[in-house]
Parts: structure tokens; sequence; C-alpha cells
């Protein structure tokens, strides 16, 4: 396979996979601003989303204050910002159309009408009492991109580099999301009140990953706590979007690539070293080592395997 066919189908679900992730997180502070202050924004609702997705400095130069209106157009609709929905849907689509050939034409379908439907959207018609009817919509147009995937795309070397992608982004999205609230998840803040602070953010840390119910079934006999938290979302394997279940993914994908290519390039090897990293730890480990240290040493492996991906296999 041509670098650049790797590289735009690695892409294309890296970027599927950033537009639902911010869909999620913008659905997490609707939700907190209306629970908590009847509609009106708080600013540590918006500030959760934005420092999540990586985009609050830029939105700071942009906008003088956090409000509804501004942080939906930032973080949805706005050229500009090359993490907005509107941009990971169009880079999506673009790669797609790059190799049009190489995929299926139920992949291909529902990449371009997500990308159609969104572009004849007014963003003045997304009212506020709109937004969490949109923003489900975009979720659902994800899962429909990744069933599609997962259902039509023959298991070559082209699906290996798109599930790459995927799990890539969706680690990046993890740690990131978790180490802009690692305060929260430290195991000091497991005796606090029902209405304090970290409770709120740790109930909008599992729903901002979809963990919410899955807590609930892992730990069946416990409350909320910081340190299962934290465990949950970075060791459990069983948990779709922990760091441990990406990169089982990815190492497992890495010796697909592997056998299927008849090589091994220092990236595969990369992954099955994080992997290994990540099933050896205990989180009292990564305590001990401090989880903001952890997380952001992570967020660098992950990068590091991604860049050493792209080095490998010439993606341009």
């Amino acid at each position: 396979m041509l670098g650049r066919t790797a590289s735009s189908l690695f892409w294309m679900s890296r970027y599927y996979e950033r537009a639902q992730n911010l869909a999620r997180l913008l659905e997490v502070a609707y939700r907190g601003a209306i629970m908590s202050h009847s509609g009106q924004e708080h600013g540590s609702h918006w500030t959760f989303a934005l420092a999540s997705a990586g985009c609050e400095s830029d939105y700071n130069e942009k906008y003088d204050e956090l409000h509804i209106r501004h942080v939906t157009a930032y973080m949805i609709f706005s050229k500009d910002n090359p993490t907005s929905i509107r941009s990971c849907l169009e880079l999506a689509r673009n790669n797609a159309r790059a190799v049009r050939t190489g995929i299926t034409a139920e992949l291909w379908e529902a990449i371009n009408t997500t990308w159609i439907e969104f572009s004849e959207t007014n963003p003045q018609s997304i009212t506020q009492d709109k937004l969490p009817d949109f923003l489900a919509w975009v979720n659902q147009r994800a899962h429909l991109f990744r069933g599609a995937l997962l259902n039509t795309i023959l298991r070559d070397d082209g699906y290996f580099f798109s599930q790459m992608g995927n799990f890539v982004e969706r680690a990046d999205n993890t740690a990131r999301i978790l180490d802009t609230q690692y305060w929260a998840l430290l195991p000091d803040n497991d005796i606090v009140d029902d209405g304090s602070a970290e409770r709120y953010q740790w109930s909008a840390i599992l729903r901002a990953l979809s963990g919410r119910r899955s807590y609930r079934f892992a730990y069946p006999n416990s409350r909320l706590k910081a340190f299962n938290i934290a465990e949950f979302l970075i060791l459990r394997t069983e948990m779709p979007r922990s760091l441990a279940h990406c990169y089982d993914w990815i190492a497992e994908t890495a010796e697909d690539l592997a056998q299927f290519y008849g090589s091994r390039e220092p990236s595969l090897d990369l992954a099955a070293a994080l992997f290994r990293e990540l099933s050896d730890k205990q989180m009292h480990e990564i305590y001990r080592q401090g989880l903001h240290e952890f997380l952001t040493d992570f967020i660098g492996k992950n990068n590091q395997f991604a860049h050493q991906l792209s080095e490998d296999y010439n993606f341009s």
C-alpha cells in the first residue's frame, strides 16, 4: 500500500473519532450547565470542554467571555478552529475521497452524506434548546461511520491503518480528559460530600467517555470513587475507552500488520511495549509516580507511536 493511502485511512478514522469526542464533551458541558444553573452558562462546564479538546487558549484569544453561543460556534462550526467538528468532518471526507476506490460504497456514503447534511446546516438554527439533538446526530453519524467500517471493510492493511487511527485518537482523548481533571481523581478525594465539586467532576469525566453506566457494572457494590474511576479509565481493558483497551487493540493490530507485510517495523514494537506497560501497571504504582506525570508521559508516548508509524510506512 502506498504511504499516502495508509495516511489517508489512518487520518480518516482519527478525524471521525475526534468529531465524536467533541460532540460528547459539548453534551456533557451542556448537561452540567442546565442541571446546575437552570440553563444559565457556568464557566467551569464550558472550560472543561474547551480544555479537554485542547483549544482553550485559542478560544480565549478569539473571545472575551465564556458563553454557550461562542463555545458551540467555535467547537462545532468554526472554519478557523482546526479541531472543530466541521473541520474534522471535512478533513475526514477529504481523506476518504483521496482513497475513494479503496473503501466500500457503504463507508463512502456514510462519510459523504454526513458532510453534505452538516454543511447544509445553518449554525444560527442550532439554538440552545436544539443543541442536544444536533450533538446526538453527530454522535449517531460517527457510530454509522464506525459500523460501516467494521462491517464492510476487508481485513487487510487498509483496515489495520484505519484501526490504528481510531484507537490512537481515542487513547489521546481519554488521556487528555483525565489529565485536564487529574486533581479530582487523586485518592484523597474519595472522602467527599455528595454535593461536592469532585463528585460532579467524576460524573462529567465518566459521561464524557461514555462510561457512567458501565462503571456501575464494573463496580456494582461501590459508589463513585476517584481510585476506581482512574483504574477503570486507565487499566481496565473491558472499558472500550480506557487506555489499556485502546492499546490492546493497537498492539493486536500491530501484530496483524506485521504478519500481513512479513516484516516488523519499530512502531509495532512501540505499540507492544506500551501495552505491556499498561498491562503490568497497578493504580497504586501510577499514584506513586504521579497521576499527572503518568498521563503526560502516556500522551507523549502515544504521539511518539503515531509519529513512528508515519515514518515506518511513509505517510506523506
